[in-house]
């Protein structure tokens, strides 16, 4: 199911999915429920509410008060295979309340679960869609956004350590114009390569359910067919990413080994999708903070493999 949006707010679908995940609901008064105040964004300092209406001027925002919103996943795949542009779909991506736990979760971190650095900034509080070069040689994979990260900024790996790590790798692989990104409007670019989330919205403990990822899906696997004529490589951030591209790459009639390749840091797969063409898929553990502040991943290993991909797919 989908619909053309009326009111802007979350609505007691939200409200009542926080609820039933066990989610506290008291600290959030009546008016906050409609309109969680107004706050000016870091960059501009233009106010806005949180989570952020569509269309209200935020940097990036591609969608409108006129973009239609998938409520569940049965319209998530109907706006998702009807979306014959990657615009169209980034701004329908951007608003989609299909999963009610996700729904609630991203809008309750927006108004009452803010870090306290960024409790004087407005939150997206929306889905975050896919970033990047719009003709990428190279596909960069990550899980979803993080809760004060990009559902804050509403840039994918924009705004918290995690996107530290993954930015300042991707300039000195000369894809990035910026070594580090703060905030959506700061002027970040790529250049060759595009960055996009599995699962588009912050999900409680970074853990999205099974039906979540499934639902998702839908906007993964057309973004994925939209960038493929000029795709060369991909570069998966963790074994979630590195399983849900090989198996969108299945539903996509691409040639994939058998079986399933296992995930492993610096593991290369060979690809060939419907149309005939080779990508390879090159795995790293992500650059969460559990990798990085551990030593599991350091810059060198990251370095390494985005320069294999650098090799298939240069800037």
């Amino acid at each position: 199911m989908w619909k053309h949006p009326g009111k802007i707010g979350t609505g007691a679908r939200s409200l009542e999915a926080m609820r039933s995940a066990g989610h506290a609901t008291s600290a959030l008064s009546a008016p906050a429920r409609t309109l969680y105040g107004v706050d000016p964004h870091p960059g501009t300092g233009q106010p806005f509410a949180s989570p952020v209406p569509a269309g209200s001027g935020w940097p990036g925002d591609p969608a409108t008060p006129r973009t239609p919103r998938a409520l569940d996943a049965a319209g998530v795949q109907a706006l998702a295979a009807s979306a014959r542009s990657l615009a169209v779909l980034q701004a329908r991506t951007s608003v989609c309340r299909a999963c009610p736990r996700l729904v609630a979760w991203r809008e309750s971190v927006a108004v009452d679960g803010r870090r306290a650095s960024f409790a004087d900034q407005p939150y997206w509080g929306r889905p975050s869609p896919g970033f990047g070069d719009p003709r990428p040689a190279v596909l960069v994979v990550g899980l979803a956004p993080a809760a004060n990260g990009a559902n804050r900024t509403g840039r994918v790996f924009t705004g918290d350590r995690s996107g530290d790590w993954i930015w300042a790798a991707l300039h000195r692989a000369g894809y990035a114009r910026l070594a580090l990104s703060r905030h959506s409007g700061d002027g970040q670019r790529l250049t060759g390569a595009r960055i996009v989330p599995t699962v588009r919205c912050a999900p409680p403990a970074n853990k999205p359910t099974p039906t979540e990822r499934d639902t998702c899906a839908h906007w993964f696997d057309r973004e994925v067919q939209l960038v493929e004529p000029s795709l060369r490589a991909v570069l998966a951030l963790g074994g979630f990413a590195f399983d849900a591209f090989l198996a969108a790459a299945r539903r996509l009639a691409w040639a994939v080994p058998a079986p399933r390749p296992r995930f492993g840091h610096g593991v290369q797969v060979s690809l060939v999708t419907a149309s005939g063409r080779a990508v390879v898929v090159i795995a790293s553990y992500h650059v969460s903070q559990q990798n990085t502040f551990t030593g599991r991943l350091s810059e060198p290993m990251l370095d390494a493999v985005l320069a294999r991909v650098r090799a298939l797919a240069p800037p």
